[in-house]
This record gives structure tokens, C-alpha cells and sequence, in this order.
């Protein structure tokens, strides 16, 4: 679903283009950095450093996850 329009589309990419590149890395990075606490925060409590990274792992690259995350740790979609 897509409720922006394509005008606003195209002043909101004019403006992230704007930036330079060493901004536009810089705010990937803290998106990527608030989107990893925010994971972390919504795991279980009592989970084990390897359970932590291995559900933090398959929340944030599901397609990569295998089978070592027990499924009711995994993401629910």
C-alpha cells in the first residue's frame, strides 16, 4: 500500500538527494542502529547471548535465517 503521492514522492527523494553522501550513509546507519534496539528490546527476557544474536540475526535478515532460531522466537508476521 502506497498513500503518498507521487509529488510528495518526488520532493521527499529531492530532498534526501540534496544531502550529501556521507548524511545520507550517516542516517541509514542510525535507522539501522534504532531498528536493532528496538529488536533487541522486543525479545523475551532470560534468552542467553547467543539466543539474543541468533534472534536478533532472524528478525533483522529473515530471508538468510535457518533453522538454528526456534520458531517461537522468530518474527511473527
Amino acid at each position: 500500500m502506497n498513500d503518498t503521492s507521487t509529488e510528495v514522492e518526488a520532493r521527499y527523494r529531492a530532498m534526501l538527494m540534496a544531502r550529501t553522501s556521507e548524511e545520507r550513509v550517516t542516517m541509514g546507519a542510525r535507522m539501522f542502529d534504532a531498528a536493532r534496539v528496538l529488536v533487541l528490546a522486543s525479545l523475551p527476557p532470560g534468552l542467553s547471548h547467543e539466543e539474543r544474536r541468533r534472534c536478533l540475526f532472524a528478525r533483522m535478515y529473515p530471508e538468510l535465517t535457518g533453522v538454528a532460531v526456534p520458531p517461537e522466537l522468530r518474527t511473527q508476521r
